[in-house]
């Protein structure tokens, strides 16, 4: 370790240090992850979980473990070096991410759990702290409680942080598989858009009280393993229905929406897998396509007596100024006619809508514009005679 100066301290965890270093004779700087308990074989440092799980996966969207150094019976492993965890961008970020940010994030989290299950190993251990971040790469990091897929149960129950920890965990079951990551990223996933957990549980009994808030009680056949499924029972002893969580995820889109409902699936069987998640549509979506934006509170129409009368016209674009108007761009081909804008004849009662001429502005890529000002005038007949009139303009 003499190659090697401590600079600061990054954290410290149960099993081990982090700090950051540098190396005196290429100057690269590193992570250097110091292990509290003594080694005394070189042999029993090689079965380590992490350092076979690191060792196998190669990936640029998981750490990279560089050296791994034994002296005076004191373990080191030397990590390449990460600016953040993603813990910390949450926790500072000033205004919330765009979906495009969290697409990216998301997309690269899911391109390296992928690359773990399908060389035979799984995390148990996702969570915002473990995901390390430098110039938007993101990388999975922290395999201390890595796993063979193969490997058979049981499994040891207290797995991942609590809240990021999946319900069959939870219940202490005697096996579970990769899905229970899954479980985790669909909780991180939330927390991109909200900025806080979505199963904030202070307790294993009230994170599955949490779970059940969300996502209503589930078919008790689910776990037909778990040590504990009296504890859900006793939680849910009445029905709970699930929320809608839209209104918990507000600004998410529909397609975020899906994705984190089906990784955050009481059903482990039921998650879909990371290779799958990448072929959701939510990767997918066009972002330079306006969305429709969702009223939380839906209008309803109150009873105001008699229906007004609406009076609607259309004016020559140069007749008169307005004080207040909301811009439209509209561009129509030079074939366009008049005869091809659609025209309303006068309506039932003094409904009126009536088309005036255009008038053209210079070309623009090849397109020749036109302008339409549009302008409506409304009188609302109401018991009390009020009237209103508004402009809109169109250009």
């Amino acid at each position: 370790m003499d190659r090697y100066k401590i600079l600061k301290e990054l954290g410290d965890g149960t099993c081990g240090s982090v700090y950051k270093a540098v190396n005196m004779e290429t100057y690269e700087i590193v992570a250097v992850k110091k292990m509290k308990r003594k080694f005394y074989f070189w042999e029993e440092c090689m079965c380590l979980r992490e350092v076979k799980a690191l060792r196998k996966l190669c990936h640029p969207n998981i750490i990279k473990l560089k050296e791994v150094v034994r002296e005076n019976n004191e373990l080191f492993f030397i990590f390449e070096y990460m600016e953040h965890n993603l813990f910390q961008i949450i926790k500072e970020r000033q205004r919330p991410f765009s979906e495009e940010e969290i697409q990216n994030f998301m997309a690269q989290i899911l391109r390296g759990l992928a690359h773990m299950h399908r060389n035979g190993y799984f995390h148990r251990d996702l969570k915002p702290e473990n995901l390390l971040v430098t110039n938007n790469v993101i990388k999975i990091a922290d395999f201390g409680l890595a796993r063979e897929v193969s490997s058979m149960p049981p499994y040891t129950d207290y797995v991942s942080t609590r809240w990021y920890r999946a319900p069959e965990v939870l219940l202490k079951s005697t096996s579970y598989k990769p899905a229970i990551d899954m479980w985790a990223v669909g909780a991180i996933l939330a927390e991109l858009f909200t900025s806080c957990p979505i199963f904030p549980g202070e307790s294993e009994m009230d994170q599955l009280y949490k779970i059940c808030c969300v996502l209503g009680a589930p078919d008790w056949t689910t776990f037909p393993e778990a040590k504990n499924i009296s504890q859900l029972i006793n939680i849910s002893y009445s029905e709970i229905l699930p929320v809608n969580l839209a209104e918990i995820v507000p600004n998410a889109s529909l397609e975020a929406i899906d994705l984190i409902s089906q990784l955050c699936s009481w059903d482990p069987h039921k998650r879909p897998t990371a290779e799958q998640c990448l072929q959701h549509p939510f990767f997918h979506i066009d972002m330079g396509i306006p969305r429709t934006i969702r009223n939380p509170l839906p209008f309803k129409q109150h009873k105001m007596g008699t229906m007004p009368n609406l009076e609607l016209n259309l004016w020559d674009f140069d007749t008169k100024s307005d004080d207040c108007y909301l811009g439209l761009t509209l561009a129509v081909k030079p074939s366009v006619s008049k005869e091809m804008i659609p025209r309303v004849s006068q309506a039932t009662g003094q409904d009126i809508f009536m088309c005036s001429g255009f008038k053209d502005r210079p070309e623009q890529s090849g397109l020749r514009s036109r302008t339409l000002r549009l302008e409506f005038h409304i009188q609302l007949d109401f018991p009390s005679r009020l009237c209103r009139q508004a402009s809109w303009m169109a250009h």
